[in-house]
């Protein structure tokens, strides 16, 4: 069985959202695949302060119940991350960058010593044996130019996390006529159903 974990993080009930629910209605209708979805949105998770981020250096066993409380956001987070073979990332494009709940996403999952650690030489990884799919849609075109630090800004958090195997779907131009955005659309979905067959 493989476990998906699909991360939704639009405001809008727009394009990106419609690419994940492309992806869960694929998988739906495939043997040995299971879908999980968590809707950053409605999550609300705040931004990271230096209280919680400090929860996390005490050992569990010692945390106050004010400590246990913060620390139980990244703790679950991290645990569900750590219980799926793949995690795909519905992700809008907002001024050039992920959105913020995507980010404080990130910002509890990317625990030094946990899911990644220091060493001499350098970061290393530890999460093992996951792969991720970005489905990344965008108003204007910017895949492959210098205006896309979106994508190398995901690739470098899961690489930092030891995920290395990442597919990316775009879908770009979409605020560009309706033709441009059908047919952008329309290719994203069928290369969204490429890879559930290889996923499962």
């Amino acid at each position: 069985m493989t476990r998906a974990l699909v991360l939704t993080s639009s405001i809008l009930a727009g394009n990106s959202l419609s690419l994940a629910e492309h992806f869960q209605a694929q998988a739906a209708g495939v043997d040995g695949l299971e879908v999980t979805t968590r809707d950053l949105v409605a999550d609300d998770l705040p931004h990271l302060t230096q209280p919680e981020l400090a929860s996390w250096q005490v050992p569990a066993e010692q945390r106050s119940a004010a400590q246990r409380e913060l620390a139980a956001r990244s703790d679950g987070l991290i645990e569900e991350l750590l219980a799926h073979d793949v995690l795909v990332l519905a992700v809008p494009l907002y001024n050039l960058g992920i959105p913020s709940q995507m980010k404080a996403w990130f910002d509890r999952v990317m625990r030094a010593g946990t899911t990644f650690r220091y060493t001499e030489n350098g970061p290393q990884g530890l999460v093992e044996g996951k792969r991720a799919v970005i489905l990344a849609a965008r108003g204007g075109q910017y895949a492959g130019s210098e205006f896309d630090s979106q994508t190398p800004h995901l690739k470098h958090m899961f690489g930092l996390m030891g995920i290395r195997e990442v597919d990316v779907v775009f879908a770009e131009g979409l605020a560009m006529g309706e033709a441009q955005r059908e047919a952008a659309l329309a290719e994203a979905r069928q290369a969204i159903g490429g890879l559930v067959e290889r996923l499962a």
